[in-house]
């Protein structure tokens, strides 16, 4: 079960955005220009002899899970030292841009969330060990999406992929119960519209808690349609996906169905007093429910995201990060070891299921018989092995080093759209002209 929710997870809904303008912002090439490096060598390090010491930096509950199982990897190899610094969220992408910057300074191992990942691919095109020739043969057992975060130009591999945060809907059954609505029945987002109305008139309470300073659910509603803000290299903010989600948006605020709170302690007191009826989240939010609102024990069901079709994508991704390989490590035929034995093996990616609440981007971790273990909280449910369903289908979505550049604009576009009453299309239109100029892309046609 998950513990509480990590700061990637807080990163991933919108709430904490500072450091991606600084990753976002990187000048081309500089330390880390030119041509990436493989490590060479053997191809299965299964048994292979590696020694030394490495130093891994990650954060809050992934540290913790590192720092478990690294004595275990370092019983399987004598001789081997794995030093796990926590630098703390905050300060995690300073000190590794500032690194890649100047070429000095980073640890072997970087722990680098998926979506921050093609942005520093970008930017720095040389800061990364290839592990085309190592980690190249693993790609069909991660998810599509995580996968697809991880590799470069000409399918180039310069991380593995270590958790994601598969997305539904979390409901309350007794808010839908007193409205005589089944959570099942909601098959399309005009389904969950319809039901809405429903239930805020016989209960009071709205559906969905959403932040007035973000981009709210807009990510999530592109991803859950195969887009991101770029498509092909190209500005993509304005496509008829776009306008769909930015629509249903509008129309879900139309309604008097969106309740706004401040920031993450806005969505957890929120829903802790019962505001809303759903909360559209990824599969990390259940540590927070369980954790933070065990009195709400048995009132919670978990069903598939509404799709914008009945036969159309039911989950998308919010957050999950990557582990990698910097240029400059002093040792990274160990730190390739490392995160080989970390994230390739189902028993390693259970465990931090269960201990961490890292949900696993490895599939056949998601065969475990413990994502199927009922679970009480949710009323008898098996809600993990929900997650683990949707997980397979999650839509492959393109990141880049300007996406940093598009959430700005796309908070402007959002709230001036849900707050202040302007059309979708146009304010979408908009968007893409100002994201055009910022970025000298082209737009979709």
């Amino acid at each position: 079960m998950s513990t509480g929710p990590t700061r990637r997870a807080v990163l991933a809904t919108g709430i904490a955005t500072a450091a991606s303008s600084l990753v976002g912002g990187c000048a081309m090439g500089g330390a880390g220009g030119g041509q990436a490096r493989d490590i060479g060598g053997r191809k299965d390090d299964e048994g292979g002899k590696v020694s030394g010491k490495i130093t891994v930096w990650s954060w809050d509950v992934a540290a913790k899970a590192m720092k478990r199982l690294a004595r275990t990897f370092e019983e399987h190899h004598p001789g081997t030292t794995v030093d796990i610094v926590d630098i703390g969220y905050d300060n995690a992408y300073d000190k590794i841009t500032v690194g890649l910057r100047g070429g000095s300074g980073l640890a072997d191992v970087l722990t680098v969330e998926g979506s921050h990942m093609p942005r520093y691919l970008g930017n720095f095109p040389g800061g990364f060990y290839d592990l085309t020739s190592l980690g190249g043969r693993y790609g069909g057992d991660f998810d599509r999406a995580a996968w697809h975060t991880v590799t470069g130009k000409d399918r180039a591999v310069f991380a593995l992929p270590w958790d994601i945060g598969p997305c539904a809907l979390y409901c309350r059954t007794d808010h839908f119960r007193a409205a005589g609505v089944d959570p099942a029945s909601l098959l399309t987002w005009d389904d969950y519209v319809a039901a809405g109305v429903r239930i805020e008139r016989a209960t009071g309470r709205k559906m969905l808690i959403m932040d007035s300073t973000d981009t709210g659910i807009l990510p999530m509603l592109l991803q859950q349609q195969g887009q991101s803000y770029f498509k092909g290299g190209r500005v993509a903010v304005d496509t008829p996906e776009a306008v769909k989600a930015l629509t249903l948006m509008k129309t879900l605020h139309d309604k008097g169905l969106v309740d706004y709170e401040k920031g993450w302690d806005g969505l957890v007191t929120g829903t802790k007093e019962g505001k809303v009826t759903t909360t559209p989240s990824a599969a990390w939010w259940t540590g927070t429910l369980t954790d933070e609102m065990p009195e709400l024990k048995g009132r919670f069901r978990v069903v598939p995201l509404p799709g914008f079709t009945a036969d159309g994508a039911r989950t998308s991704n919010i957050g999950g990060s990557t582990l990698c390989v910097p240029a400059q490590s002093k040792n990274p035929r160990l730190g390739w070891a490392f995160i080989e034995f970390l994230l390739t093996g189902t028993a390693n990616q259970v465990s931090m299921l269960k201990r961490e609440g890292l949900f696993p981007a490895y599939l056949p971790a998601l065969d475990d018989p413990y994502l199927s273990t009922k679970q009480e909280y949710f009323g008898g449910q098996a809600a993990l092995d929900v997650f683990a369903r949707l997980a397979r289908d999650i839509p492959p979505v393109e990141y880049t080093k300007d996406d940093a550049k598009a959430t700005d604009i796309m908070v402007s576009a959002v709230t001036g759209v849900m707050l202040r009453g302007k059309d979708p299309r146009a304010a979408l239109d908009s968007a893409a002209r100002q994201l055009a100029t910022a970025t000298g892309r082209e737009r979709v046609k």
